[in-house]
């Protein structure tokens, strides 16, 4: 039998991560071939299917195109949208073949109306908000609740937020007047719990261990102080004994070699010779005994903690003794007002618990940041949300084919995975639609894989056929640009130049005489 298509789902290409270059989508499909066990090697001989934004740019299909006809000589290649390929993969037998798809991903949310089975991409709208957004918006909220985890409170844990704690209201204004309840956000606050160490700075040292601790660092500066008394002692010695070889030759008369040697020392007398060999022999002398001092004194007294009792004064004390006794005679006076020694009783500190200090709380929070994709004005963007798109590409259409799409509103994409979304839609479209007027809304089995489910089912069941498939001789007549349209895919609009007419000699002719009459004016004068 023909071998089973490889299913390589791109992500849409207003995601950031998305490569536009040739190099490295060559690179990713060269690791992709790699760990479906294909040899990527001159050619690969089975057939591809992609998935591709809706209405992608001619440019980004013609690019992908050529890559893989040209680089990787595939057999045929075939092009769809990642949640129509949700849609027919969640159809049923009594699923009608037109419907509203409401699909958001991590970077943006699209609204696709179907028809009689195919996309109608004249009414289709994006909306430029999605998980992304969602998790950014989150963030911010947590950093200025709790300024003291700022680094901690990081894109990802945003996101496990959103997919394990978030949830839609069904109201939103009504959901936050119940928040305003004490007893409501003790039931409904979340907690999550920060990673931190017990171990703070100098909290498991002894005083002891402190103490050694200083000594070694002491012990560090006098080694360093005593290497650098060193190094300047050896400079100063030779710079000594230059000078002291350079009044040898004063006295052994050389008086050449002498006064050359001056000029290079920029010296005038020998006077000023005399009196730098005075005050280096000084100062060399007084850097031995700073070693040698120093070497005796290696141990350094370390002052107790303990304040020591101070000596009486001998003097006073004939004086301090005849206070004493006449604080005594004085004693049975006061004797009753004394209160009884009670026994020392340890003070209770209290402990600072790190764990609780760590610990996010997650009220409001949990619906204020998937709230966006319904009111975008929440971070500061204008644009419609969900509900207004929605209405808007309905009303596009006549109210017979209306109540066609809202019969089947199916909700796709990682996105939609928020508790309360499908009853936040159905609100929605119940205000929305006229009184006593049916729809259905319905959530995607699996909203995150039933993009590539739905393209492994369509390629097994048209392995056969040629609908919806790109030949390589397609590619080499039609151009990389090409599409071949089926149920999960864009409409194809190929280019249309407009034609220019062509310039006959009776045409150019008028011109011609026009440029001739006109060209001096002196001769029309």
């Amino acid at each position: 039998g023909a071998p089973e298509p490889l299913r390589w789902l791109l992500r849409s290409p207003f995601d950031r991560n998305v490569p536009v270059q040739l190099e490295l989508q060559e690179l990713l499909l060269d690791h992709v071939f790699q760990r479906l066990g294909v040899a990527s090697q001159g050619c690969v001989d089975h057939p591809i299917v992609l998935t591709e934004a809706v209405c992608n740019p001619l440019y980004s299909r013609q690019m992908m195109s050529e890559l893989l006809f040209e680089c990787y000589q595939v057999p045929k290649v075939s092009y769809g949208v990642d949640s129509l390929y949700s849609f027919y993969h969640n159809r049923r037998q009594n699923w009608p073949c037109s419907g509203l798809v409401i699909s958001s991903g991590y970077q943006c949310t699209h609204i696709l109306p179907v028809l009689d089975g195919r996309l109608d991409a004249k009414n289709c709208k994006r909306i430029n908000l999605g998980g992304c957004q969602a998790a950014v918006y989150l963030q911010r909220l947590l950093q200025l609740k709790y300024p003291g985890h700022f680094a901690a409170i990081t894109l990802s844990r945003m996101e496990e937020i959103l997919h394990e704690h978030s949830y839609i209201a069904e109201d939103y204004i009504e959901e936050l007047q119940k928040w305003r309840s004490p007893e409501y956000y003790e039931n409904n606050m979340h907690k999550m719990q920060l990673p931190f160490s017990n171990k703070l700075l100098g909290s498991t040292l002894t005083s002891e261990e402190k103490q050694e601790r200083r000594q070694q660092q002491l012990r560090r500066l006098q080694e360093l102080n005593a290497r650098r008394r060193e190094e300047k002692l050896q400079l100063d010695q030779e710079r000594l004994d230059r000078l002291l070889y350079i009044q040898e030759l004063l006295e052994d008369g050389q008086m050449d070699q002498f006064h050359k040697a001056l000029v290079e020392l920029n010296m005038d007398s020998a006077e000023e010779l005399q009196s730098y060999i005075n005050k280096l022999s000084l100062s060399v002398e007084q850097a031995k005994q700073k070693i040698l001092q120093a070497e005796v004194n290696i141990e350094v007294d370390v002052v107790d903690s303990k304040p020591e009792t101070p000596d009486l004064d001998p003097l006073g004390s004939e004086q301090s003794l005849e206070d004493v006794e006449s604080i005594n005679e004085f004693e049975p006076l006061f004797a009753e007002e004394q209160p009884e020694v009670e026994k020392p009783v340890a003070a209770v500190q209290p402990v600072f618990n790190l764990a609780e200090y760590h610990q996010l709380f997650l009220g409001t929070e949990r619906i204020r940041a998937p709230e966006i994709v319904f009111q975008p004005s929440l971070i500061g963007e204008d644009q419609a949300g969900i509900a207004e798109t929605m209405q808007y590409v309905l009303e596009r259409y006549p109210k017979e084919q209306q109540a066609i799409l809202v019969q089947n509103v199916f909700l796709t994409g990682g996105n939609t995975m928020y508790p309360g979304l499908k009853a936040r839609v159905q609100k929605e479209l119940l205000e929305m639609r006229p009184f006593q007027s049916s729809f259905q809304v319905h959530l995607a089995s699996s909203p995150v894989l039933d993009a590539w489910y739905g393209a492994r089912d369509w390629a097994v069941e048209h392995m056969t056929r040629e609908e919806g498939w790109i030949t390589r001789k397609d590619y080499e007549e039609k151009g990389g640009e090409y599409l071949k349209e089926h149920c999960a895919s864009n409409v194809y609009v190929p280019i249309r130049l407009p034609k220019q007419a062509p310039r006959t000699t009776e045409a150019l002719a008028p011109s011609r005489a026009l440029t001739s009459s006109t060209g001096n004016p002196c001769e029309q004068a």
